[in-house]
């Protein structure tokens, strides 16, 4: 039995090194576009799914194959990656001085036995001038990451508090995936 990790993301790949440090990366090649007409719950639940299902052709049938995606919604609009400046201030003026959510979708998949679930963090941040929201747009961090933020690099100081689960903002949450892998060792 291997442990496989669907996916391309070194900060994934760090945080599942807390749960194992005997696994493989295989990834996902599954389409990632975002349907319509999905809750934000469902579509990264699906996204979740399909990368897993993509991997799992490529595995043995005792392997333990675990996918996750993570977005950042804002009054139940999905904030993707920016693509440029301009949409990376749109994305963090938007969420100046709010709430939003940060779902994680994971799938952890074995044989025919899957789990799918999906867990939300309330992220709150503090109101942010133009010179702020500019100054963190001019250290390039913001482009590889959902909402235009990372929490887990110069991203931090934008962000007030969290109710939730920290790793789950970085997208892998860690001790849930933890627990619910046990089902799949026995």
């Amino acid at each position: 039995m291997a442990v496989i990790l669907a996916s391309g993301s070194p900060r994934r790949k760090e945080l599942m090194s807390h749960i194992t440090d005997e696994f493989s990366v295989i990834v996902s090649d599954a389409d990632e576009s975002i349907p319509e007409g999905e809750s934000v719950e469902e579509t990264v639940k699906n996204l979740a799914l399909a990368k897993a299902k993509a991997v799992k052709s490529k595995c043995k049938e005792t392997d333990i194959i675990i996918a996750a995606d993570t977005v950042v919604a804002y009054d139940n609009k999905i904030l993707g990656k920016p693509n440029d400046k301009k949409e990376a201030y749109e994305m963090l003026k938007s969420l100046s001085g709010s709430t939003h959510a940060v779902y994680t979708g994971v799938c952890i998949t074995k044989g025919s036995k899957t789990d799918v679930f999906a867990q939300k963090t309330l992220v709150e941040f503090y109101e942010l001038s133009d010179e702020e929201i500019n100054a963190y747009i001019a250290t390039n961090d913001p482009f590889d990451k959902a909402g235009g933020y990372g929490i887990q690099s110069k991203g931090a100081v934008l962000v007030r508090g969290i109710r939730g689960d920290y790793f789950n903002v970085v997208g892998f949450p860690v001790a849930e995936i933890h627990r619910r892998m046990k089902d799949f060792t026995k």
